[in-house]
Order: structure tokens, then sequence, then C-alpha cells
């Protein structure tokens, strides 16, 4: 009895055929967008696009300018996509949106399972991160909310 024998040739052409077969349509390319929590990040808008959509709202929000630009905010920790479509509805581009934490001139602080983060620029005071444990972000948080409030006018009063 014969065996048949692999020669990598007959796989290369299979998987060459699903390449090709799930491959967008569009002629588009999608690339990666990385961006960092509670921070604006300005992109151009697609050529032809009339609509943009987020995937999930919670990670990140997009605002569309007169000028052709828009303004990437990451709002959460994660990953999403961001679709680009013309007048007609037909996809023009689709981006990944990649959230991560910010290094820059940040300590993060491990006690146990308790986490706190100081913003240092130039001395470390605390700040309000998502991931920090409950009882310190709520104390931060309260404190950065009665603050501001302190610092807005009051309406009609």
């Amino acid at each position: 009895m014969a065996r048949a024998r692999s020669n990598g040739f007959g796989l290369m052409i299979v998987a060459l055929f699903v390449g090709i077969a799930t491959a967008p349509a569009t002629g588009y390319a999608e690339e990666t967008i990385n961006l960092t929590l509670d921070r604006a990040t300005v992109i151009r808008t697609p050529a032809r696009a009339t609509t943009v959509v987020i995937g999930n709202p919670a990670i990140a929000d997009v605002s569309i300018q007169k000028s052709g630009v828009m303004v990437l905010t990451a709002k959460s920790y994660g990953e999403t996509n961001l679709l680009a479509l013309d007048s007609e509805g037909q996809l023009v581009s689709e981006s990944w949106l990649k959230v991560q934490a910010s290094s820059r001139n940040t300590l993060v602080v491990q006690r146990g399972g308790e986490t706190e983060t100081y913003s240092c620029e130039p001395l470390c005071k605390p700040t309000v991160t998502l991931g920090d444990s409950e009882k310190y972000f709520g104390k931060t948080s309260g404190q950065s909310g009665i603050r501001n409030g302190l610092a807005t006018p009051s309406s009609g009063k």
C-alpha cells in the first residue's frame, strides 16, 4: 500500500487560497492605533468616510472635526475597532484601537491586593486610575469631585 507524502507545496496552496478567500475585498489595510488611557489622539479621517463607528464606546470615543481629522479619546483599557464607512455604507477602513496605561511619570504602589497610583510631576500626588483599589479610588475621586465642585461657579445662587 502506497503512503501519501506531504511535500508542503499542497499546504502552501491551501493556505494561499484560504488567505485570499478571507481577505477583505475593499482594498484597505487594517492598522493598529495605540492609545493611552485618558489621552486624546488626533488622526486623519479616511478619504471618502462619512460615518465613523467605535465597536465598544466604553473603551474609546471619537469626535469628527470639520478639518478632516478625528479625535480619539481612550476611556478604558482594552481593544476595540474603529470602522469608517462611505456615504453608501461601504466599509472604507477598519482600525484596531489598543488602549494601554500611561507609564509616563506614574508610580504604581502595590500593597498586598491593594493598588494605588500616583502622578509624579515633579512630586508624587494621588491620581484616580482604573485598576486602583476601591477604597483608594473612592477616596481620591471623592476629593477630586469636591475640589472641582468648589471651582465651579454656582448656578443662579
